[in-house]
């Protein structure tokens, strides 16, 4: 028996710190949240998680790029509804000046109403969505995946060729409410391919934006598995943490005391 060195102790000592260690790694694991809460934890897993961390942050700015394209070809389509109205009301108009028992009074009111429509046409042309012209030749480039491909929105002129040509007549007389009506019916034609495309437009910004999703819900899935932390089996590795360090402070009295009984041999 010695008195010098107290080995048992020192063992108890150490089993104890590894088990306080233990326990304050899974009471940090259980308050975050988080499986990994250190580099050391899971190195591999870290560097993977931080991958799919970005990509996912990618996504959802991609996301949000194409929601706001959506919302940019909405608003064009709904300009271009009224749009549509309009030309049909010119065509309409355009017929009816051609009436050879419609007198000079008559068509002068027939042209007004024309102008007019002409004009709320042109007006339209220079609406913007946020600062952006809707209805420009400018290429409008969409971002439709975390690698930033690009998909080209259909751009509507609606201030310049076959539109412009039909806001540029008249219906003051019956000669020219014939030119009229052929550049009305071209621009109705034109407007229906318009229209098409930017439906077009609409199925793939829809289709892109519900692939993005289903992704991004599958990267956070597979990052969940490695950074959340399964609280049922760590709640019971934190119990078993729990009593053993209770249980090593309790040895490690106990083994402290071992050196008392040197005493009674003294004594």
């Amino acid at each position: 028996m010695v008195i010098n060195t107290n080995s048992t102790a020192q063992q108890s000592s150490d089993l104890l710190a590894t088990s306080s260690a233990n326990l304050a790694k899974s009471l940090q694991r259980l308050s975050s949240g988080k499986k990994i809460v250190s580099p050391e934890d899971d190195t591999a897993g870290l560097a993977v998680s931080m991958k799919f961390d970005a990509q996912s942050k990618r996504i959802g700015a991609a996301v949000t790029n194409i929601s706001n394209a959506i919302s940019f070809t909405n608003t064009q389509d709904g300009y271009l509804s009224q749009v549509s109205k309009a030309l049909n009301r010119m065509s309409e108009l355009s017929v009816s000046a051609q009436d050879v028992t419609k007198t000079a009074t008559d068509l002068s009111l027939y042209d007004k109403e024309f102008q007019t429509l002409g004009s709320y046409v042109t007006d339209i042309a220079k609406k913007d969505f946020n600062g952006v012209s809707l209805f420009d030749t400018s290429t409008k480039s969409v971002t439709t995946d975390d690698n930033a491909g690009k998909f080209d929105l259909s751009s509507i002129a609606l201030g310049a060729g076959d539109y412009s040509a039909a806001t540029a007549t008249g219906v003051g007389t019956s000669n020219a409410a014939i030119l009229a009506l052929a550049a009305v019916t071209t621009a109705i034609k034109t407007l229906a391919s318009d229209r098409a495309a930017e439906g077009a437009s609409l199925t793939r910004l829809n289709y892109s934006k519900n692939a993005l999703t289903i992704q991004k819900t599958n990267i956070d899935s597979a990052n969940s598995v490695i950074t959340d932390v399964d609280v049922a089996t760590e709640s019971t590795n934190f119990a078993k943490q729990n009593i053993l360090v209770q249980s090593g402070t309790a040895m490690l009295a106990q083994a402290n005391t071992q050196g008392q009984s040197v005493l009674r041999l003294l004594g």
